[in-house]
């Protein structure tokens, strides 16, 4: 399967992103790519002190969980793992939404592990913002299992093995890795939840500076279920293609019995 991932550097403004978005899936839909990784808050990227003013509702769908919907729908390309600041009631949850081509709704995650750092150059607490979600969810994409988290995620192996007991064969990352944190960890998470799993990881990232607050590390990848790294999309925004083998999976855990 091939598929697409995208790097940006998203804007509050959610114009601005749909518009770069636009351009990237119909370049995915064009090169056959089957489906297109977005980032964490692709959407809408505020300053971390409190949420985006523009936010899809999960009670009463708006413009905004259309817009999102679109993308799939008008590009004619299925969009995976992206997520949302989203209203839920009086709370607002990070959530990513996946859809078919043709608009069918693959069902959402909302992300479970709230980072939380204080380093000198960045001092976010997102449950300030947020609140977190309490199940995990694979979405199908042909005969692929795809389970989804979103940046913070990534920390935590008891959480990618839930998913690798589930029967999943890619572990998907959106992410807005801060820089600090991806220059020292991003890299090594990603290779581990790999070889841990004997999965594939796709890990889309946000990059460069959204506000005077939030710059993030970029450095999107695709990670084979051995460990090895198939693409980084280093810096800058960009879209990159990776070809996924069902044989590679199956060779893998054959050479390495885990149970």
């Amino acid at each position: 399967m091939k598929i697409a991932v995208v790097q940006m550097t998203s804007a509050l403004d959610p114009k601005v992103n749909l518009e770069k978005l636009d351009k990237w899936l119909t370049e995915a839909k064009d090169a056959g790519a089957r489906a297109v990784f977005l980032p964490e808050v692709f959407y809408s990227m505020s300053n971390g002190q409190g949420p985006s003013p523009f936010l899809p509702d999960a009670n009463t769908p708006n413009e905004h969980n259309e817009a999102i919907r679109n993308l799939a729908l008008k590009n004619k390309i299925a969009i995976i793992g992206g997520s949302a600041a989203t209203k839920l009631g009086d709370q607002v949850i990070n959530r990513a939404y996946n859809f078919e081509a043709d608009g069918t709704d693959l069902g959402f995650y909302d992300k479970r592990k709230l980072f939380a750092c204080d380093i000198s150059t960045t001092k976010l607490t997102e449950a300030d913002v947020y609140t977190p979600g309490h199940s995990s969810h694979i979405v199908s994409i042909d005969d692929w299992k795809v389970g989804l988290g979103i940046c913070f995620d990534l920390r935590y192996s008891e959480f990618a093995r839930e998913y690798n007991k589930q029967g999943a064969d890619i572990l998907t990352f959106s992410s807005a890795f801060t820089v600090p944190t991806g220059r020292a960890h991003w890299h090594t998470l990603c290779r581990a939840r790999a070889i841990e799993n004997q999965c594939y990881v796709i890990a889309s990232g946000q990059w460069g500076e959204h506000n005077e607050r939030i710059k993030t590390f970029g450095h999107s990848v695709v990670i084979d279920p051995w460990g090895e790294v198939v693409v980084d999309a280093e810096e800058g925004e960009k879209l990159v293609f990776a070809d996924l083998s069902k044989k590679r999976v199956q060779d893998v855990r054959a050479m390495v019995k885990m149970t």
